[in-house]
């Protein structure tokens, strides 16, 4: 089952987060029916998503994380609720990118580098929130560092990760987010990096030890860590038939008189999930009738 945990360390100089997500990533795949650079790509959104929406204090928020470099795989798009579980598509999860040179998956290559990371908190106030960055690489988790330095003043440290297997399923999934709080000194810095270099790449990690508690533990090896909560997530999207029929009601009577005169009805997919929505000529007419 994938987990989130969240943490401190003795003395509260440092706040960290880490995630398990192989589950939910793996039903994202199957979902997309994404190659294994859109799958990676995805999943990395979708553990971030999942750790940042998790930090909402209200129970009826939502995090979007939106992503757009300008690569082949089009926008990356993952939303969280406030307990952290997520959904999300990437536009061409058909994309085949060659191996970088290492022989790893070139998400930054699929995913670009010319354009931008955006955050969008809806925290249920008039406006939402929104932070923008620059990206770095398309790599995500160093831009997800940058959006925090820049847009949010904390500084960060970041690692995703999602190994995917010879048959293209998700043999691991998931990331941890480390950030200093107010106070902390250049010791404290010098331990977290030395921690987060010590430990390696966070694949190595997730291979080795999927528990998101095991994975801070290791990463911040030279502190002694406080567990503050534990909580199961998944892959939860939140579609419905009252929500496809406002869609349809939002694009106007001109629009859906011309759906009923081509298609006598029709099939809307949810983008998130694979539930198909299906409405006959008498629904449609009912709804085109309601609306008058």
């Amino acid at each position: 089952m994938d987990k989130l945990v969240r943490a401190i360390t003795a003395g509260g100089m440092v706040q960290a987060v880490a995630v398990s997500t192989r589950d939910l990533t793996e039903r994202a795949r199957n979902i997309q029916k994404s190659l294994p650079v859109a799958t990676a790509t995805l999943g990395r959104a979708l553990a971030a998503a999942s750790m940042m929406g998790n930090a909402l204090k209200d129970p009826r928020a939502s995090l979007t994380l939106q992503i757009r470099g300008g690569g082949p795989l089009g926008t990356i798009l993952a939303v969280s609720d406030a307990a952290g579980n997520v959904r999300g598509y990437v536009q061409n999860p058909q994309t085949d990118f060659p191996l970088r040179p290492d022989g790893k998956l070139d998400v930054g290559g699929a995913v670009g580098s010319e354009g931008t990371l955006t955050v969008i908190k809806d925290l249920g106030m008039k406006e939402p929130y929104t932070g923008s960055v620059g990206l770095l690489g398309g790599e995500i988790a160093e831009d997800l560092a940058a959006y925090f330095v820049e847009s949010e003043q904390i500084p960060t440290a970041c690692a995703l990760g999602v190994l995917v297997d010879r048959d293209q399923s998700v043999r691991a999934a998931g990331g941890y987010i480390i950030q200093l709080l107010p106070g902390a000194g250049e010791d404290v810095i010098a331990r977290v990096e030395g921690g987060v270099m010590a430990a390696g790449p966070v694949t190595g990690l997730l291979e080795r030890e999927s528990s998101p508690e095991a994975l801070l533990r290791t990463v911040l090896s030279d502190f002694e860590v406080e567990i503050l909560e534990t909580a199961p997530v998944e892959y939860r999207c939140y579609c419905s038939r009252d929500r496809v029929e406002r869609a349809l009601i939002s694009m106007g009577t001109e629009e859906l008189e011309d759906m009923l005169a081509q298609q006598g009805g029709c099939e809307l997919g949810c983008q998130f999930c694979d539930t198909v929505y299906r409405f006959s000529a008498q629904e449609l007419r009912a709804l085109i009738d309601n609306m008058k």
